[in-house]
């Protein structure tokens, strides 16, 4: 007699299961490794548009390492932040010991975001252009103030403090509007948009609020600035 499929699935189901211990292994150098970066990636904290590169220390010195009763498990040896240096407690339950296997390894971890930085040296009064600046990743510890990530807003403003090759470029070295510049004046209202000329009198950058006089009027306003060389007044 045949037997349907249907009732050998439930024969099978009702079985006892029979588990197959694992059999005690030395886990390999790159296991390690790997446990102790993962743990450390899954802690940081990062934008989407940071690169994260992170780098466990070498195990090669290490003597020889005890088998173990399944994967080794890796932990943060404390719960602060991640840093540049991180601890990570590996360890494992070894038949050959009485008591559970540890180490502790170090695990450099770096955060990189996109930075514009300085083609060349840069000095006072030198504009910003293709050929003077490019975009770079940029470890997060060496980045002080307000820096930028898009290379097209900045071209055209101009340096105020010398910036070294390399350096980040930041909001403090520039003015996108400098002080006795000619400006473009933008005085909106929700009907219409007016645009005439006038003359800063005083730095800014973009998003700052500074004083302008229009060259027309003589009028002193108080502007925001918007882009290089533009401000804008509401009515």
């Amino acid at each position: 007699m045949k037997v349907k499929l249907a009732q050998v699935l439930v024969i099978l189901t009702l079985l006892p299961r029979v588990s197959i211990a694992e059999e005690p292994h030395t886990p390999s150098i790159s296991a390690i490794a790997s446990a102790a970066e993962a743990v450390v990636i899954e802690k940081i904290d990062a934008p989407a548009n940071a690169k994260i590169s992170v780098q466990a220390q070498s195990l090669e010195s290490r003597g020889n390492l005890p088998r173990c009763e399944g994967p080794v498990s890796a932990r943060l040896a404390t719960d602060r932040p991640i840093s540049r240096n991180n601890t990570v407690r590996i360890s494992c339950v070894s038949p050959d010991l009485d008591y559970p296997w540890q180490m502790y390894l170090s695990v450099r971890a770096e955060v990189l975001f996109p930075v514009v930085v300085a083609k060349r040296p840069l000095g006072n009064g030198d504009l910003l252009d293709a050929e003077s600046i490019e975009v770079r990743y940029v470890d997060k510890t060496l980045l002080r103030g307000q820096q930028f990530s898009h290379l097209q807003p900045l071209y055209g403003s101009r340096v105020k403090r010398r910036i070294p090759q390399d350096a980040p470029i930041f909001a403090d070295n520039l003015c996108f509007v400098c002080k006795g510049d000619a400006v473009t004046i933008y005085a909106k209202s929700a009907s219409f948009e007016i645009k005439t000329q006038g003359e800063a009198l005083a730095d800014g950058n973009e998003g700052d609020r500074i004083r302008i006089k229009n060259i027309n009027s003589d009028r002193v306003l108080e502007a925001t600035v918007i882009g290089v060389g533009e401000v804008e007044v509401k009515m």
